[in-house]
This record gives C-alpha cells, structure tokens and sequence, in this order.
C-alpha cells in the first residue's frame, strides 16, 4: 500500500522511517555489460574479437529522451536512450561498451563515464553513464 507524506501526497517505494523523517527506498536493476575483448590474430593479422558480458547489479536506470531520427530516409527511426547510475565501489572503463537494460538490446555507452569523487556521493551510486541505441 502507497505510503502517506507528511504533505498528504501519496508515493509508492516510501518507507516511513522513525522521527518523522522518510526515507526513500530505491532499488536499483541489474544491467549487463557487454565488451569486445581482443583475444588474438588471424593468419591475416586481422584481430580475433571476444565479446564478453558482465552482470551488475543496483544499477539506478532513468529513462533518457526520446526523440525521432531526424531522416528523411528512416522516416520510423527513433533514439531509445537511458541515464544509468553505477553503484560504488564499480568504477570499470565503459569506453566503448555497449549495456543491456532490461533485457533490451544492447545500447552504445556516449562517452567515457567516470565516477564523482567519493567524498561528493553520499548515496550508494557515483557513476552516471548515457547510453542510446537508434532503432527503425
């Protein structure tokens, strides 16, 4: 049952907490990241590429705008895009890495996310990282 604020709202996710303070309760995702690793050469010296996935878990994801490809000749593209927030300790390079939310297909990481200073985070998460993927 949605929990009652002081101000007479209702929220879901709210845990009322001693002293009159409220405490929201946010619970995070797992996403999987997925990186192309080189793992050797060819005969032709072309690089041999493994793509390797990795589960994290408590990952804050928000859905990021979304917006038509502006192309005449993709007239039904669209960007699908997220703001996700890597819990603490993980601070791994995402250059280059392509995540996958909620079971979707991969997205392309925009950038090289880095994480806040610890000393600037007093919550569990410090790593913003975008990622979109165009579609149609």
């Amino acid at each position: 049952m949605p929990a009652r604020s002081a101000c007479g709202f209702l929220h879901r996710g709210l845990h009322v907490r001693a002293r009159g303070r409220e405490m929201v309760d946010v619970i995070g995702e797992t996403v999987v990241v997925h990186r192309d690793i080189q793992t050797g050469e060819d005969a032709h010296g072309e690089p041999i590429v493994e793509t390797v996935q990795e589960s994290v878990g408590n990952v804050l994801v928000a859905p990021g705008p979304r917006a038509d490809i502006p192309d005449v000749f993709r007239p039904d593209g669209v960007v699908v895009a997220f703001n996700l927030h890597f819990p603490k300790p993980y601070a791994a390079d995402l250059t280059g890495a392509r995540i996958s939310v909620r079971g979707q297909d991969p997205l392309e990481v925009i950038g090289s996310p880095a994480p806040y200073t610890l000393e600037n985070t007093p919550t569990l998460w410090w790593m913003p990282v975008e990622v979109e993927r165009a579609d149609g």
